[in-house]
């Protein structure tokens, strides 16, 4: 789970983009609020998402596999309901 995280974290700064990172393990309200928002469709067969998952606002936008590929694809800003910056996809 860590390094998917780091992976995230890693990917967002470099491409500056902004983002607010929430501790799900040393606050039980962000747990909370996480888990009451992946969506019905989204969510293991079994137990709790898992981090990290990932909202712009409150809109869900996906887990780690979601985001891995995107980035693959170079769709990140799409991924992420933003628009892309000059020159890139």
């Amino acid at each position: 789970i860590k390094k998917k995280q780091q992976d995230v974290l890693g990917f967002l700064e470099a491409n500056k983009i902004g983002f607010e990172e929430k501790d799900i393990a040393a606050n039980e309200e962000n747990r909370k609020w996480m888990r009451e928002n992946v969506p019905e469709n989204s969510r293991p067969a079994t137990g709790y998402p898992l981090p990290p998952q990932i909202f712009n606002e409150s809109q869900y936008r996906g887990d780690y596999d979601a985001f891995f590929e995107a980035r693959e694809n170079n769709a990140v800003y799409a991924f992420l309901g933003l628009a892309a910056p000059p020159g890139s996809k």
